[in-house]
């Protein structure tokens, strides 16, 4: 085992490696590794691993859970009739795409993951760019894994408790399981996370896929009675206003691919030829299976039950009805794996820019993945399952969520006017976003407007004081904050993972691992606060290695 000595007035270009010569533990190079050195350069970063097919999946996998298959009754209870609660899923498809759009000249323009992150703070600054890391770090995103890690673990148990519901502390020790081994599996590999995601979402898509066929043959066979008055029991305007918020819920996910720019190859080509693939794909499943629920169930039938796709099954695919509930299993499983996949790279690249702990953005270039980052969303995330329930707190924070987009498309409003130089591969017509700013707007008042409680004054409290933190351990960075930076914490974290890491002021002693700090926006290295002593640097960062 190689013996490492940092030293902290070192300059970065007077420690070099040389094959077979040690002095005093610290090992020398000279000018004939430069080439070594640069390849080493190259492979510190995340690899450009996600191809076309993958970013799709990624898309289709994490807008498709389980909602459609479970309670796709949201919209129906606001439309009150067949007829509207048709058109409204498919609006809902339109618009999810004029903001998918959006994201496709985002992404072509600003070619950096992170996703709304990276926009907000391009396009406002760092105090915007941080509330959302904030908010989406620390509730949306933990929380929403949780939510389906839970979903998946209720249909792992069902057959084990015929007749009866499972007891809570077993849902709840599945639903940590899941996280637990979906986390384990996207530290370990991208490519692993990736064909997982490329599995589950064929099995979701063939089950759908059996649902629609099931549907159209009962259409053929004269099952149209719900279809003959479509529209009567209509409900007002504003309930059908409402039913967009929830059926808009169902199709969010379409923004997932920006969060990984940076891992997709060829971003120009690839992210918006995904985009306009994957969402009309999903826009079309959501309509025609809402069909095919119609033909067996009347709206009143639909509303009283508390899995669709399972009652259908239980009417249509007799005796292969146990075919459904795995498949749902099948698609929030990888429902969890996209979201947990996407969350990693939102954390990785906040970490980067100085918002979050340093730590927090260095990759392992055994395996090339953000692990520190993707094992803190999965700490919070089992956090988010102890709770008896947080569908409250997501149903009160996820107007936080327009209120995100809607800057987010503004921002390419913004800089169509202050970076009219930059090149846009994408370039949508500026009534795209305009017509998503309103949508937002609208999205982000109504629930507030319609059922006015002192949950949402509280929600909003808790991401303008995201602020105080912002001041506090970023804009002034304090030196308290920057103990927390150690390399103490770092071996902490690498002893969970793989391998033995003795850290202390002056020697690293590393067992197999390698670790890459990646440098701050302006290519700098790290920032102050969260330098950890080097043996070199390379442009895109540094990194410590055997």
């Amino acid at each position: 085992m190689k013996k490492v000595q940092i030293r902290d007035m070192m300059n970065e270009n007077d420690i070099h490696k040389r094959k077979g010569s040690h002095s005093d533990g610290i090992i020398h190079t000279t000018d004939s590794s430069v080439k070594q050195n640069k390849e080493k350069d190259k492979a510190a970063v995340l690899q450009k691993d996600v191809d076309l097919v993958s970013g799709i999946s990624l898309i289709v996998g994490t807008m498709i859970g389980s909602g459609i298959f479970i309670s796709p009754k949201a919209v129906l209870e606001g439309t009150g009739a067949v007829g509207p609660c048709l058109c409204v899923w498919a609006a809902c498809g339109v618009l999810a795409a004029l903001g998918a759009l959006c994201y496709a000249e985002l992404g072509t323009l600003i070619t950096k993951s992170g996703g709304e992150y990276s926009y907000l703070l391009e396009g406002f600054g760092s105090a915007t760019a941080y509330l959302y890391s904030w908010t989406t770090i620390f509730i949306l995103k933990p929380s929403s894994f949780a939510i389906v890690a839970l979903s998946f673990a209720e249909y792992v148990a069902t057959p084990f408790y015929p007749g009866c519901t499972s007891p809570v502390i077993v849902t709840k020790c599945l639903a940590a399981a899941c996280v637990f081994l979906i986390t384990i599996v996207n530290c370990l590999s991208v490519k692993l996370a990736k064909y997982v995601q490329i599995f589950f979402t064929v099995a979701k898509l063939l089950i759908i896929v059996i649902i629609v066929i099931s549907g159209m043959v009962l259409l053929a066979q004269g099952n149209t009675q719900n279809f003959a008055n479509a529209f009567e029991g209509t409900t007002s305007f504003g309930a059908i206003g409402l039913s967009f918020y929830n059926g808009l819920w169902a199709y969010d996910g379409w923004n997932q691919l920006n969060f990984i720019t940076e891992e997709l190859k060829d971003p120009y080509r690839n992210l918006p030829l995904a985009i306009i693939t994957a969402i009309p794909l999903v826009s079309v499943c959501y309509v025609l299976v809402n069909v095919a629920y119609f033909t067996v169930m009347t709206p009143a039938e639909l509303l009283q039950s508390s899995a669709v796709a399972v009652t259908f099954g239980d009417r249509v695919l007799y005796p292969l009805s146990w075919v459904v509930p795995l498949f749902v299993v099948f698609s929030t499983f990888g429902a969890a794996n996209g979201s947990c996949f996407t969350s990693g790279r939102l954390i990785y690249v906040a970490g980067r820019e100085g918002h979050m702990v340093k730590l927090l953005s260095y990759i392992s270039l055994k395996y090339y993945t953000p692990a520190p980052a993707l094992i803190f969303n999965g700490i919070l995330s089992i956090f988010y399952i102890i709770p008896a329930d947080i569908n409250t707190l997501i149903n009160y924070f996820s107007f936080a969520q327009w209120v995100f987009y809607g800057l987010t498309a503004f921002s390419l409003i913004l800089m169509r006017f202050t970076k009219k130089h930059l090149h846009r591969p994408v370039k949508v017509p500026i009534i795209i976003p305009v017509v998503v700013v309103v949508v937002a707007c609208y999205l982000v008042l109504a629930p507030i407007i319609d059922k006015p409680e002192l949950e949402y004054l509280y929600c909003t409290i808790f991401i303008l004081g995201g602020m105080i933190f912002y001041f506090l351990f970023v804009y002034h960075k304090f030196s308290c904050t920057q103990r927390i930076m150690s390399e103490y914490v770092i071996a902490l974290i690498y002893f969970f993972i793989d391998t033995e890491i003795l850290t202390t002021k002056m020697n690293v002693k590393i067992n197999k691992t390698h670790l890459h700090v990646p440098s701050t926006a302006n290519g700098s290295g790290p920032s102050r606060g969260g330098r950890v002593n080097i043996n070199r640097q390379s442009e895109k960062g540094s990194y410590i290695d055997q």
